[in-house]
């Protein structure tokens, strides 16, 4: 009876969750974070949708510098470009582990000298961060007001009669469509490709970039990669377990530069794990000359990018025939 009693009482409360939770779970099941053009798009997003959201195949991962870096459609080797945005191990990991995606016989790991760092910040909108307890609307609440915001700004301004009356807010979106009477939803798609690198930046940005790294990260010792270096030793784990073929690839450093300090004692505990696994490695970490980088460790698109798309695929293949 007092459960009856409780229920009759707080019936209209009861009923609001109720709506919330069925509503949250719809929305999740649509998921407009990945479906919906009108939402910002992370990097694991982009690379299922230019790839038909076919979600298997052999993979090259790693962070921007391998989005830079290798050009997918001018290799021989078909490896899915999979550089994610400050993509890390401890990214990697949850992909797997998750059968977000199922790499298919050969998993290529580009590791530069940002993909190790626990404490560097990546794309909190990446799947695999979301809590399973944690509301939709509220884990991508910043990107539900962005679009909420663009869409009544095309609204609002669809309905005014004079220019000059358009809310001063509404100068965030200057390219938000006009309103249409056949599609009063349209809306501006996001942008769907990942960032690419062109040209180079001059002497002066590069000596800013690097005093910047520096004092970031130019202090770091191994306990401040202790949670990559154990990612790294699951992933190595489940290749062997899932007989997945993995080659790791340091990722070029523009070598004008001196070579952050934590450098020489990270590469040598990532090479000795990889070594257990006798994974083959290829160390470009200081094979490219200045002329072909944009900044410091991203390579340009049109000099450096190309260069290192065949010295890759040349790699790769020498291991397939040495192991026929």
């Amino acid at each position: 009876m007092k459960l009856i009693a409780f229920l009759r009482k707080n019936s209209f409360v009861l009923l609001l969750i109720a709506v919330f939770v069925l509503s949250d779970v719809l929305l999740s099941l649509w998921d407009p974070m990945v479906t919906s053009r009108r939402f910002y798009k992370n990097d694991f997003t982009k690379t299922l949708y230019h790839h038909d959201w076919v979600d298997h195949g052999p993979v090259f991962f790693g962070n921007s510098a391998v989005t830079g870096a290798y050009i997918e459609d001018q290799s021989q080797s078909k490896l899915v470009e999979m550089g994610l945005s400050y993509g890390k191990l401890t990214d990697l990991k949850p992909i797997l582990e998750r059968q977000l995606y199922h790499v298919d016989r050969e998993l290529v790991i580009g590791i530069d000298v940002h993909t190790m760092i626990d404490s560097l910040d990546t794309d909190p909108t990446y799947q695999w961060f979301k809590p399973w307890y944690q509301p939709y609307v509220y884990t991508y609440r910043d990107y539900f007001r962005d679009s909420g915001a663009e869409l009544g700004c095309q609204l609002y301004q669809g309905f005014l009669i004079q220019d000059a009356l358009k809310l001063q807010a509404c100068t965030r979106f200057p390219e938000t469509v006009e309103l249409s009477k056949t599609n009063p939803l349209a809306y501006q798609p996001r942008w769907i490709d990942k960032e690419l690198y062109f040209g180079q930046q001059t002497d002066d940005q590069l000596k800013t970039k690097w005093a910047e790294y520096d004092q970031r990260f130019g202090w770091m010792t191994l306990k401040d990669f202790q949670g990559n270096l154990d990612a790294l030793d699951w992933v190595l784990a489940y290749a062997k377990e899932h007989n997945l073929q993995v080659r790791v690839i340091w990722m070029p450093w523009n070598k004008a530069y001196e070579l952050p300090r934590y450098m020489p004692a990270l590469q040598q505990a990532v090479n000795d794990r990889l070594a257990k696994y006798n994974v083959p490695v290829l160390d470009l970490l200081q094979g490219f000359d200045k002329k072909y980088f944009h900044d410091l460790v991203h390579l340009s698109r049109q000099e450096g990018a190309p260069v290192f798309t065949k010295e890759v695929d040349a790699w790769l293949l020498s291991l397939a025939k040495s192991s026929k």
